[in-house]
């Protein structure tokens, strides 16, 4: 998720050739988590179900959308086409099973139902402007505001304190605000003379709404990086990838929303958040190596007793 949002970021501001580094990287990680997927499916299922009932498991369907609107904008559509339908087939079942053991003052992560499902609104109202497909575009929009319902029901128990506590998650807080900004754009961006969508007012509203949406990211993303400089939590934690999301989220927003809602100014702060993520993103990436060492020599210093 982190590495994918990082390319659509850099395609975003033109940085054609990195962003396709971050997304055969990114191509890469999916490969092998889906691979641990279908491991765990077929011979612990018992694992499998329980994993699948955390908030995590919807990560599956948010990098799922995530690389599917990268591969649309290079222009491969099919292959964004197959990636939406397996995000589709696995929402309902991973949507049931995480909703459903939601408790009170969970962690950042409870905000992964609104960003999986605003994922496939991203997706959906990008393949519907790339192929001219108005139900598509529709179907969408629901996800859009199924969204959004998703959101205030998880920001009811989603534990605050996480806020100064938190190993990294409690930034989905901001990144699924994100996200649904990025989707309001989507949707603008998806209607034209060729495929009418939305009337006037129906245009109206989608534009009002994906601003307040990006500034209450933007207001998420203050208040969380403040608590970063008051709060310091400076160890590794693997969970820091979900920091990495949002900040490469709250950049590709901003920079769609500018060229949607032909907001010009927007692309500047967009650029420079998008650098801070890439920024983390090196950073969190040297965290993960040097953990990953450390874990292999303690492995190997047992062997040797």
């Amino acid at each position: 998720m982190a590495t994918g949002i990082v390319s659509v970021g850099l395609h975003l501001s033109g940085y054609e050739v990195v962003s396709r580094i971050a997304l055969v990287a990114a191509c890469l990680a999916w490969v092998a988590l889906a691979a641990d997927f279908a491991v765990r499916l077929l011979r612990e299922r018992t694992r499998w179900v329980a994993e699948a009932e955390t908030p995590g498991a919807l990560t599956a369907i948010a990098a799922t959308t995530v690389l599917g609107t990268r591969f649309s904008a290079l222009g491969r559509q099919q292959l964004a086409e197959a990636l939406l339908a397996l995000a589709a087939l696995l929402w309902p079942v991973l949507i049931v099973l995480v909703v459903g053991h939601w408790k009170r003052r969970m962690p950042g992560a409870v905000f992964l139902a609104c960003v999986a499902t605003q994922g496939l609104a991203v997706l959906g109202a990008t393949l519907a402007a790339a192929v001219s497909t108005a139900w598509l575009a529709h179907t969408a929009l629901v996800m859009f505001w199924l969204g959004l319902v998703l959101y205030g029901l998880a920001l009811a128990r989603f534990d605050l304190r996480q806020v100064v506590a938190g190993a990294g998650d409690h930034w989905v807080a901001g990144g699924a605000m994100a996200i649904s900004a990025l989707a309001g754009s989507k949707l603008v961006a998806a209607d034209s003379t060729n495929l009418y969508l939305w009337n006037a007012d129906d245009r109206g509203v989608l534009r009002a709404v994906t601003v307040a949406l990006l500034v209450l990211d933007l207001s998420w993303y203050v208040v969380l990086l403040v608590a970063e400089i008051g709060w310091r939590r400076p160890r590794y934690d693997v969970r820091r990838w979900a920091t990495v999301f949002p900040m490469g989220m709250t950049a590709a927003a901003t920079m769609s929303v500018a060229a949607a809602l032909e907001v010009s100014w927007l692309k500047t702060p967009g650029e420079v958040l998008l650098w801070i993520a890439v920024a983390v993103w090196l950073a969190v990436a040297s965290g993960a190596v040097a953990a990953a060492r450390a874990g292999i020599g303690a492995v190997s210093s047992t062997a040797r007793r």
